[in-house]
């Protein structure tokens, strides 16, 4: 197991701002590669239905620009399929999507929902496009995904990164072994394990820790971050982060 972790810096919020206000400022491909100077190892964007932040043409310019994978953050549509299939991302990570939600909220029913994966994923396959699904960190769920045929997990890190914020020990420390037991059984059964949601300095720094993740995606709080100290050193910070709790790894 490598103990290289990669860092996937997600700029769909450099688009929100952009959009406040329409125009092309600021350029979200421009703060990914300020992203991957400052030592990001990948790129995510989320394409939603209602286009709220990342737009068509963000995918288009990301594909064609930079130089470091991919990750292309989708609902399980038609029209994203289509999308995902014309633009050949690294890795297509299928996450809910309701439109009246802020963002994500929770993982992927990937059990209720195996019926209609199953040709999703062939058809993002015989594309070329590696499989992540954004879920739960409990075991059914983990194990479908590897029935399924994904490559790849992404456990959502948000419910735990809320307890963290509330100040709610107890449930952060539940959240957090329950983290360590998906990562431990996904990896078990040949899963990639990365993580995602809501992470910060302290908590991907923790995070890091647990010796079976390989990637986290990390967005809205290093765009927020940006604004006070700029974005290539937000990385930074975040890459050192995760670097000292690898080194914790025992």
């Amino acid at each position: 197991m490598s103990a290289k972790l990669r860092l996937g810096v997600n700029i769909d919020h450099v688009a929100t701002v952009r959009n406040a206000r329409g125009g092309a400022r600021p350029d979200p491909v421009r703060a990914a590669l300020l992203a991957i100077e400052a030592g990001a190892d990948g790129i995510t964007a989320h394409l939603r239905e209602d286009r709220r932040h990342i737009r068509d043409a963000d995918i288009e310019c990301l594909k064609a620009e930079i130089s470091k994978p991919l990750n292309f953050e989708m609902a399980v549509t038609d029209e994203m399929l289509a999308i995902a299939t014309r633009a050949r991302p690294h890795a297509c990570c299928l996450v809910p999507e309701k439109r009246e939600e802020r963002t994500t909220e929770g993982g992927l029913d990937v059990v209720g929902q195996k019926a209609a994966l199953i040709p999703a994923i062939a058809k993002l396959k015989a594309a070329g496009c590696r499989i992540s699904l954004f879920i739960e960190p409990d075991e059914a769920p983990i194990r479908v995904s590897k029935e399924l045929g994904a490559d790849i997990v992404e456990l959502h890190t948000g419910t735990w990164c809320h307890a963290v914020e509330a100040g709610d020990a107890a449930k952060a420390e539940a959240e957090f072994q329950r983290l360590k037991a998906g990562a431990a059984f996904g990896a078990s059964i040949g899963l990639e394990m990365h993580a995602g949601h809501g992470l910060d300095f302290e908590t991907a720094e923790k995070l890091a820790t647990v010796p079976e993740f390989v990637e986290f995606n990390i967005g809205h709080f290093l765009i927020g971050e940006a604004i006070f100290v700029g974005l290539p050193e937000a990385v930074r910070r975040m890459r050192a982060s995760m670097d000292r709790g690898v080194a914790q790894r025992a």
